[in-house]
């Protein structure tokens, strides 16, 4: 190979740079085309320009920009396609949209996690594309964060078991099968914790934090075999992750032993001259960034990259023995994923798109996720012969169930939508025989029409209050107040003084604060982003046609200065109050960390452990009893939680170590069984590396404790 065909190896670029949109068509510039991948030797393009297209469009602009590649390169290396399918494959018209990660998480069902990942991963390739930029392995620890919907969770041990039971999903175990994708973990690392709460803004956090509540996450995936990674668009401690070369070659590489493919994000390489300002030049920030260790650049739309990248290697800067390393890497993708075998859609993968079981798969990922927060004297289920009044941002918008990244990359745009999907309003409506309806305030900030369903709600029984966030993605979803905008908050004390039982659904990314409402609420149901069949799941809880089982990912909290997550120090709940004799507690969210209501009642039996101390050598088996105490059959997250009463780094108040789900008849039990070892008490030690310290811990299994001594050998 050439230098020049090297490099275009390592170089991705935009779709339109060689393409414009007609109607709802992509249709490609032959001239341009050429120029990008003939002339540049560009060896992998990505994403759309506006929208979703159709599976057709897909087949015919994929198909053509290969034929052309095939036909007039020299090599004939077959181009790499990548998009953003992060909740389904949702630049695809007709896809299947499932809840958001975040909601994902709240099922505790890594198995659906797995399920939903295989359907994404089907309908990806069936459009003709092998490569997904997900999953989003940032433990969201920052509930400000315009992205905290892609999350997992605040938790790491919850983001590196839901992660790479999608990983396992999309990846499979054969790249080349048409059931498959190449997953990508991102972004590598700390990206999710930026102190303002800001996209793509700045993060100091210790290196001990960094290994124990951000690395694992990743070396799982590497672990699991994930062929490729993004890189955190937004600097740790004053260091861009993309000029870091510490973070992406000693410990991606050196610790972790990743071999797959470092990808950067969006134009994050220029970004270090033009936003981080620590190259001078695009130029010293595309050696700045080879150097640490891209392996493909995100141009996206210029091509100075391949340009300033050839004088480097020329200039002796950059030796060409590093080149190669990136080229070997790209070129082992493309031929793990069967490009080489055939570079073109693959016509069979068409079977795979949009088949009626997958809409069953994204209902049960709705209703799972679905978390009951409220229940005052079991408001709910709601009778269906009562009198309902419906209102509300979110009544009758469809954005707010499907949330960032649908058929859009703000998903705000409607039009695109499956002309199936119910608004919260309609699935109520095929439940209730006795509605009503009224704006009540829109996502925008208005309440002119707050007095006019405050006058339409006096008939009803109960009342549905529709709030939340209309959807958004990424910096555009950036915001200066957690709190619930005031509008909805008027909204519900508007109500509320008509003394009627209200219930206030929440579709939203984030925790949006609502201390001054909770009270006059009777129930409240979280729903996150749940996707395209999130009314009706919603529908089937209201009613009790399904009983929720969902458990909080996230602290909800109270105030907007007081986001503390759920692993927090000890110290950080203990105030001193007056003279150092008197001391206060306080750690008061919302709502707890792995908290979420039934319409039955579970009863756990005292725990068990299989041997009397935990040493280094073994493990020990921690048993525990539920039996479903109510009338309903119901889903239970079981979950385990250590806490470390004396270590050498200060100790977290607890930490979740386990999870798995249940389900149980009424009057049904189950006995759970978990493995505990030493490895799953460890933490960061002053010296970076991973200990367990014998001593005293205390398991928690529901309302049960017990104490283990650690023992080491």
């Amino acid at each position: 190979m050439t230098l020049e065909e090297k490099i275009g190896q390592m170089t991705n670029i935009t779709i339109g740079m060689v393409a414009t949109e007609v109607g709802d068509s992509l249709v490609i510039d032959k001239d341009k085309l050429r120029n990008v991948m003939l002339s540049h030797k560009v060896g992998s393009f990505q994403n759309v320009i506006g929208h979703a297209y159709s599976l057709q469009n897909w087949h015919n602009m994929l198909d053509e920009i290969q034929a052309i590649n095939m036909k007039e390169s020299r090599l004939k290396i077959p181009l790499l396609y990548a998009i953003d399918a992060v909740h389904g494959a949702d630049y695809t018209l007709g896809s299947t949209i499932f809840p958001h990660n975040l909601g994902l998480a709240a099922t505790r069902n890594t198995y659906l996690a797995k399920l939903g990942a295989q359907i994404t991963a089907k309908e990806v390739r069936a459009s003709g594309i092998r490569y997904n930029f997900s999953p989003v392995l940032d433990a969201g620890r920052q509930p400000l964060w315009p992205r905290l919907a892609e999350t997992f969770g605040e938790d790491i041990n919850l983001v590196k078991k839901m992660g790479v039971a999608e990983i396992e999903g999309y990846e499979g175990n054969d790249l080349k099968s048409i059931d498959h994708v190449a997953a990508c973990m991102k972004h590598f690392i700390g990206y999710s914790l930026p102190t303002s709460g800001k996209d793509r803004s700045s993060a100091l956090i210790p290196d001990v934090t960094l290994r124990e509540f951000f690395l694992p996450s990743f070396a799982a995936a590497v672990k699991a075999g994930t062929h490729t990674v993004m890189v955190n668009s937004a600097e740790v401690n004053g260091i861009p992750v993309h000029a870091n070369k510490y973070l992406l070659t000693n410990v991606l590489r050196g610790e972790l032993g990743f071999k797959g493919v470092v990808i950067s994000d969006w134009e994050d390489v220029k970004k270090l001259a033009e936003r981080h300002r620590v190259a001078s030049s695009y130029k010293e920030a595309v050696y700045q960034s080879v150097d640490a260790g891209i392996d493909l650049c995100i141009v996206p739309s210029d091509l100075d990259f391949s340009k300033y990248l050839i004088e480097l290697v020329r200039e002796k800067r950059i030796p060409i023995a590093r080149i190669n390393e990136s080229v070997r890497r790209v070129l082992q993708l493309k031929y793990d994923l069967g490009l080489f075998d055939n570079p073109y859609v693959e016509k069979e993968a068409a079977k795979n798109f949009g088949r009626p079981e997958y809409q069953n798969v994204a209902l049960d990922a709705a209703r799972e996720s679905i978390t009951l927060l409220k229940n005052d004297k079991n408001v709910l289920p709601l009778a269906k012969d009562k009198k309902i009044f419906i209102t509300g941002p979110g009544a009758k918008s469809l954005s707010t169930l499907n949330g960032a990244w649908t058929y859009s990359w703000q998903g705000t745009n409607a039009q695109f939508f499956s002309k199936n999907q119910l608004t919260i309003t309609q699935a109520i409506q095929q439940k209730a025989k006795n509605t009503s309806y009224a704006l009540g305030t829109n996502f925008k900030g208005g309440d002119e029409e707050i007095a006019l369903a405050v006058e339409a709600a006096k008939d009803a029984d109960e009342i549905v209050v529709c709030l939340g966030e209309d959807a958004y993605a990424e910096t555009p979803g950036n915001i200066e107040d957690l709190d619930l905008p005031d509008n909805q908050l008027k909204l519900v004390t508007e109500l509320s003084k008509l003394n009627k039982p209200i219930i206030a659904v929440f579709t939203e990314g984030r925790p949006r604060i609502i201390r001054k409402i909770e009270p006059l609420l009777s129930g409240i149901i979280l729903a996150y982003w749940p996707g395209e069949q999130g009314a009706n799941a919603i529908a089937d809880v209201l009613f009790g046609d399904y009983n929720p089982s969902g458990k909080l990912p996230i602290t909800y909290p109270k105030y907007p200065n007081s986001l503390v997550t759920y692993d927090h120090k000890y110290l950080d709940e203990v105030f001193e109050s007056a003279s150092p004799q008197i001391y206060s507690e306080e750690f008061h969210p919302q709502f707890s960390f792995g908290f979420g209501l039934s319409y039955t009642t579970f009863k756990y039996s005292p725990i068990t452990f299989s041997a009397d101390k935990l040493t280094s050598k073994g493990s020990i088996e921690v048993k525990v009893t539920v039996t479903n105490t109510g009338k309903m059959a119901g889903k239970e997250a079981v979950e385990m939680y250590s806490s470390d009463l004396i270590a050498s780094i200060t100790p977290s108040v607890r930490r979740l170590r386990d999870f798995t789900k249940i389900y149980l008849a009424s009057g049904e039990s189950k006995e759970v069984t978990f493995k505990l070892s030493a490895k799953d008490l460890a933490f960061i030690g002053k010296d970076l590396k991973w200990r367990t310290e014998p001593g005293d811990f205390d398991i928690t299994i529901g309302n049960q404790k017990k104490r283990l001594v650690y023992v080491a050998q």
